[in-house]
């Protein structure tokens, strides 16, 4: 018979924590956040149910990301990046600032913490915050109260994979870009990119100079735009109507990269900008990947259909083996899961009014980062939540 050794369990339930501010997440959205309420001697409390704070941009990055848009654009509240870092600066760069804007800061977050609720009870006029603490396999849960709720999980929480019929079939290799890091474990394999974003691009790219013989999926109509292009759009804007500045930009496009549709990629019929203002999808910033496209390096194929074995079956009635599917096909967020009774977020986990009216629901409610403004949206969030909470102490 063998030894069987009892382990004890932890209590079901702590003492309930209270504090003035929850903010849940601390990814860029959560730090700003913390930072502002730190400046302003709010307590607060950040939960993360990772174990570190920016996981995304620490664990779930490939390796040669870098910021797709001006380091100017990017800077968090209250703390300029260094004048030593490049116009885009690098993954590891980024993260060093903000591994320098936490210490600078003082921001301590409670990692390893999963919400599983938050109410707000009308008796007490608090929030009630249910936390399961998800480090080492412990049972133990974590009650929090607050007046006032900041939800900063992010637009890019959970890793999405589609349904695809026979996906289970693959005989190859299958993985969310989440999980990918470089392209020289794939050389001379076989590899189809799922999805046509920033970052499908881009890992297209990175594999094809890997030496991978690449195939992305490019399912609906997008803009391309060079980083210049995009800079003289952002700098215009300050300037010129918006119409004209989206105009400029699709002019300079159409000039740069000509005819798409002789490569399979359609353009979309409204603007770049107009396109994120109305359906979140940011336009593609080219690093080299158009080149690879036009060479015939790397493959445009229409969406798929169904996976047979090492068989992928597309829209067009052909296949095309693969040694391995990435699929960038971006996140969904679980907030609904956890938060009750809101109006402040969609079903979907955005933020439900457009800016500048994003970042405040009822009864203490806030969310930031979550309306698809990026960066310049989570530090202009952070900032008013920190300056309201303010006035009403």
């Amino acid at each position: 018979m063998r030894n069987v050794r009892k382990v004890k369990k932890t209590e079901s339930f702590k003492k309930m924590q209270e504090t003035v501010v929850i903010v849940v997440g601390a990814g860029p959205s959560g730090l700003a956040t913390a930072a502002s309420l730190n400046l302003l001697s709010i307590p607060n409390i950040v939960l993360e149910r990772e174990d570190c704070f920016a996981p995304l941009w620490q664990k779930k990055s490939y390796d040669r990301l870098h910021l797709h848009l001006p380091k100017q654009a990017c800077e968090l509240a209250h703390m300029p990046m260094p004048t030593s870092y490049p116009t885009y600066p690098s993954r590891l760069q980024f993260i060093q600032y903000l591994r320098d804007y936490v210490s600078h800061f003082g921001i301590s977050p409670v990692y390893h913490r999963l919400v599983e609720s938050a109410s707000f009870d009308e008796v007490t006029e608090k929030w009630k915050v249910k936390v399961r603490v998800i480090n080492g396999g412990s049972d133990e849960i974590e009650e929090y109260s607050c007046r006032f709720l900041v939800v900063a999980s992010g637009e890019t929480s959970d890793a999405f994979i589609p349904e695809v019929e026979g996906l289970s079939s693959f005989k190859g290799e299958v993985l969310h870009s989440t999980q990918y890091k470089c392209g020289k474990e794939y050389a001379e394999k076989t590899v189809l990119v799922v999805g046509s974003g920033n970052s499908g691009m881009e890992i297209a790219l990175d594999l094809s100079n890997y030496g991978a013989k690449t195939s992305i999926v490019v399912r609906s109509p997008v803009h391309i735009l060079s980083k210049e292009i995009m800079h003289l759009g952002l700098f215009l804007a300050r300037y010129l109507p918006f119409n004209m500045v989206e105009y400029l930009t699709v002019m300079l496009s159409k000039i740069m990269y000509g005819d798409l549709t002789k490569y399979g990629i359609i353009r979309h019929e409204e603007g770049p900008f107009t396109v994120k203002a109305k359906y979140g999808k940011y336009p593609i910033i080219d690093l080299g990947t158009y080149k690879k496209i036009k060479s015939g390096e790397i493959q445009v194929l229409p969406a798929l259909t169904s996976i047979r074995g090492s068989e992928v079956v597309f829209k067009n009635g052909e296949s095309h083996p693969f040694d391995v599917i990435v699929f960038a096909t971006g996140f969904k967020r679980s907030t609904n899961k956890w938060l009750k009774d809101d109006d402040l977020l969609d079903d979907n986990g955005f933020a439900r009014l457009m800016p500048p009216n994003n970042w405040k629901g009822k009864k203490g409610l806030y969310c930031a980062g979550l309306a698809g403004r990026g960066l310049t949206g989570a530090r202009v969030d952070a900032e008013k939540i920190a300056n309201d909470i303010k006035t009403l102490l």
